[in-house]
């Protein structure tokens, strides 16, 4: 490790001492982080830290006691709130209450896995790994930020034009590292009349994206499902890309439609917005409308190239909305963003540019 690499300290914190054995195994490995204790509940930990605060928590959702989502909420409100990372299991009750908590302020959560095998342990280290690298580099006051944009009313959009500003068959929304509590702030803002399709395309862990479709539909005054093979792709319907799986379109009978693939398998984000992208371009061309939101890394740059190349108008999240702006920095960064829009602003900028 380099001497002037900043060493992340974390704070585990689940009622299973097996879970934070794993936990702390697997980050005993990382060159630049130190775990600086374990909490078996949320009194526990907020006790721990009162001595030593970490830069980054791992928090599981469902502990006796003072749950995780009571913990979150007082983190949060905390003069100096530390960046939380949830642990969920893969349940419909724990997929729900880990959109809550993403919703009050959790900059991320990981699955636990359904095993332990060295297979599931070695993905979970890379996963872990990085989303607590990201977020440590979220500040006090970015974190305070973002959470005050998710209460901040949207902004009004103009009454609907009678005639369309561009011909756009379909809008994809590529989405990462704050994405669920982002798109409560968009979808359920469109109106019963969409005149295009929408498809998200949202970095989760398999299991999850049905829980955030039927939560999106519960609030939407358009359809929002999780895709299934074969679903069209018609105005006034938000398809959500199946976590575990790529999604991508294909002609059939004159009807553009959904296909669900595992490959290609040599990508490091399910569902990957760059696959979601290159498809688009060879089935939509122009008349797909990209929009790069919150993230970190860089997915969705080589399909944005594409599109752009094809005449496709874009859109990129501001970076100061983001809870990570990696992705949108990226495109941004390489002149590839027609237009910028803040997250209170996403909805009316899209219904204004379609």
């Amino acid at each position: 490790m380099k001497n002037n690499e900043k060493i992340i300290k974390v704070l585990v914190v689940d009622d299973s001492s097996f879970v934070r054995m794993v936990i702390e195994n697997i980050l005993a490995d990382a060159k630049n982080i130190r775990v600086i204790g374990s909490a078996s509940d949320g009194l526990e930990a907020l006790d721990m830290m009162r001595d030593n605060v970490p830069d980054v928590i791992t928090l599981d959702v469902e502990m006796p006691g003072m749950n995780g989502l009571d913990t979150l909420k007082t983190i949060m409100s905390s003069p100096v709130p530390v960046p939380c990372i949830m642990v969920s299991s893969l349940t419909t009750e724990g997929a729900v209450t880990t959109f809550k908590a993403l919703e009050e302020g959790a900059v991320d959560f990981i699955a636990k896995p359904s095993s332990f095998m060295k297979n599931d342990v070695a993905r979970l280290k890379v996963e872990l790994v990085a989303k607590i690298t990201a977020a440590s580099e979220i500040s006090p006051l970015s974190l305070r930020f973002k959470l005050l944009s998710y209460k901040k009313p949207v902004v009004p959009y103009k009454a609907a034009r009678t005639t369309r500003k561009r011909d756009v068959e379909v809008v994809l929304i590529g989405i990462s590292t704050g994405g669920p509590p982002a798109l409560q702030k968009i979808i359920p803002h469109l109106p019963a009349d969409f005149p295009a399709a929408l498809v998200v395309a949202q970095h989760m862990p398999p299991g999850f994206t049905k829980s955030m479709a039927d939560r999106l539909n519960d609030h939407s005054k358009i359809e929002v499902k999780e895709t299934e093979e074969g679903d069209a792709i018609i105005p006034g319907r938000v398809l959500v890309a199946k976590s575990g799986f790529h999604m991508m379109f294909k002609e059939r009978g004159g009807d553009k439609v959904a296909t669900i693939t595992s490959l290609p398998d040599d990508v490091l984000y399910y569902p990957s917005i760059n696959v979601l992208f290159d498809s688009a371009a060879e089935v939509f061309g122009a008349k797909a409308m990209p929009i790069i939101m919150t993230g970190m890394g860089n997915d969705g740059l080589v399909g944005l190239r594409k599109l752009k190349a094809l005449g496709s108008f874009s859109m990129a999240q501001s970076e100061e909305s983001c809870v990570v702006a990696s992705m949108p920095k990226a495109a941004i960064d390489e002149k590839l963003v027609d237009r910028i829009a803040g997250l209170d602003e996403m909805a009316g900028a899209i219904i204004e540019e379609i």
